[in-house]
């Protein structure tokens, strides 16, 4: 089950396969990435042993509001990339699903025009809790971040 609208940002509302209405609701409602410019590029499930675990893929550019005092793009910017990924990704299975905690490590810096991508994994999920990891790179494949979240599914649905 794989939804790929290539340059969808936040606020858009595409024509969306069987089973992932919810999670573009969400995305199209999402204000705060539409305001960033973030785009999603991918969104959809796969199965691990036979357990759903959501996935999804996003993009956003280093403006000149998003950089720091070290003309480096601001850490709470990268954060709210991997952030959006990862709210994504633990809802795509179908359940509404909330952060219950998350890290981040910043491992190189972003730079002004620097185009970001971020990929979500679910890990595990268990009982109403799941763990998804974020890798956030710049377009040529250096690694800027890996964020870690802890969800909260809030029903069992």
């Amino acid at each position: 089950m794989s939804a790929g609208a290539t340059g969808e940002t936040a606020g858009d509302a595409p024509a969306t396969p069987p089973g992932l209405e919810h999670v573009r609701r969400m995305w199209a409602q999402d204000r705060a990435s539409a305001h960033l410019g973030i785009e999603l590029l991918d969104v959809g499930v796969e199965a691990r042993d036979g357990i759903p675990l959501g996935r999804a893929r996003t993009r956003m550019r280093v403006t000149g509001t998003m950089v720091n005092g070290h003309d480096i793009a601001h850490g709470g910017f990268v954060f709210a990339l991997a952030d959006s990924t990862f709210a994504l990704a633990c809802n795509a299975t179908g359940r509404t699903t909330v952060a219950a905690g998350c890290d981040i490590t910043y491992v190189a810096a972003g730079r002004l025009d620097d185009v970001l991508v971020a990929e979500a994994r679910e890990r595990i999920t268990y009982g109403r809790s799941g763990i998804t990891d974020v890798t956030v790179t710049r377009e040529d494949g250096a690694v800027v971040a890996e964020f870690r979240g802890r969800s909260r599914a809030l029903s069992h649905g």
